[in-house]
């Protein structure tokens, strides 16, 4: 990659002064990967700090970085003249606090995962010249990496053609994939075990923050449908909003279906990695640990998405075999009911799709990812 040369990894583990910054937007999808790449750049003797917004509470209290600060930040609401005024004033105050924070901190490189609270930050380094990177765990370059794109010195790519990164910024861009984190590449040892028949048939429904609230409504009836030799058999493991669960827990429990319900599973790819199908929403952390794991999945992405990335994403796996991708607005129960009948009576296509997952999965990813912030600092360094 232009500008970046590869460190060996006696160079690589010789830096154990270095510290760097990781900016994330603070929801899972971009958190994840940073929290991922904090873990592994911790086993190499890297000291992190994470800079976020308030949002990273529910995901990040256990973050692996020294500290965690919050920015102000602000995502463009509206294209009339007040609004985005007040998120250019947003955003200067955030430069401004972060061009502070950087240089109390002095880290060797600034690492940014997408999300508008990831443009102070970025911003700030570069007019301090630290070298800098964003990370695209889509399969579309989201609005504010595109914002950033141009000014950072490196990109890093989850798929091997990603929309909007062309042209120029080919040059400066690696494909590393997206970081799973320990807790996946963990549970990724187990393999796929096929329902066996007669046997139960574990099915995990997981629609983020986002997407809880339609699966409560969907999944429930669809399974009321099934025949009963599928349904009596049938261990549900699904996260609900706080307010469906117990609409969901009834619905279940009128249908005769084993249910564990929750509003958060904190381990959650351990949950997966027992499921013989998963259906799931499709942002990009998703996906990648599908992929590790090796897990089949029925994807229905989150509908008038920015980009249509979760499309995408799911549409990538699909095409690998690994998924099947049915877009909201051709599903109702009635054809839930008949895609699930179809996967659970076939074991064999199960653990086809499941072994395909597994084939197109970057377990590495965040070697690679680490291998990156480390070549920067390092450039910085022998300048």
């Amino acid at each position: 990659m232009a500008g970046v040369g590869r460190a060996s990894p006696r160079e690589g583990n010789a830096m154990t002064s270095m510290n760097v910054v990781l900016a994330a937007g603070g929801t899972g999808g971009h958190l994840f990967p940073a929290f991922a790449l904090a873990e592994e750049l911790g086993r190499r003797g890297v000291a992190v700090d994470l800079v976020t917004d308030h949002r990273a509470q529910r995901y990040g209290g256990d973050f692996p970085a020294r500290s965690v600060h919050e920015i102000p930040s602000a995502t463009l609401a509206g294209r009339s003249p007040g609004a985005m005024f007040k998120t250019a004033i947003a955003l200067s105050r955030g430069i401004a606090s972060a061009h502070r924070l950087l240089g109390q901190l002095q880290p060797a490189a600034v690492m940014g995962f997408g999300g508008y609270p990831t443009f102070p930050p970025l911003v700030a380094a570069r007019l301090r010249g630290i070298p800098t990177a964003i990370h695209e765990a889509n399969a579309v370059m989201g609005r504010a990496n595109r914002m950033l794109a141009g000014r950072v010195t490196a990109i890093a790519t989850s798929f091997t053609t990603t929309g909007h990164v062309e042209g120029d910024l080919l040059a400066k861009t690696r494909v590393t994939g997206n970081p799973v984190r320990d807790l996946v590449v963990a549970a990724s040892g187990r393999p796929y075990q096929e329902p066996r028949p007669d046997g139960p048939l574990r099915l995990a429904v997981f629609g983020g923050s986002q997407g809880a609230r339609y699966f409560s409504e969907a999944v429930p009836p669809a399974l009321a449908l099934l025949p009963d030799a599928l349904r009596q058999r049938l261990l549900v493991v699904q996260q609900a909003r706080e307010e469906d669960v117990g609409a969901v827990e009834e619905a279940y429990a009128r249908a005769g279906i084993r249910c564990e319900l929750a509003t958060f599973f904190s381990d959650l790819p351990a949950r997966l990695a027992d499921a013989h199908l998963v259906i799931a929403r499709s942002g990009a952390s998703t996906v990648a640990e599908l992929a590790v794991l090796g897990r089949p999945a029925i994807l229905v992405p989150l509908p008038h998405a920015l980009d249509n990335d979760q499309l995408l994403n799911a549409t990538r796996l699909a095409e690998a075999g690994g998924a099947w991708c049915i877009e909201q607005s051709a599903l109702d129960s009635n054809r839930l009911a008949r895609e699930l009948e179809g996967l659970l009576s076939a074991p064999v296509r199960l653990a086809e799709a499941a072994a395909r997952a597994r084939a197109v999965g970057r377990p590495a990813a965040v070697s690679a990812l680490a291998d990156l912030v480390v070549e920067l600092g390092a450039a910085r360094a022998g300048s």
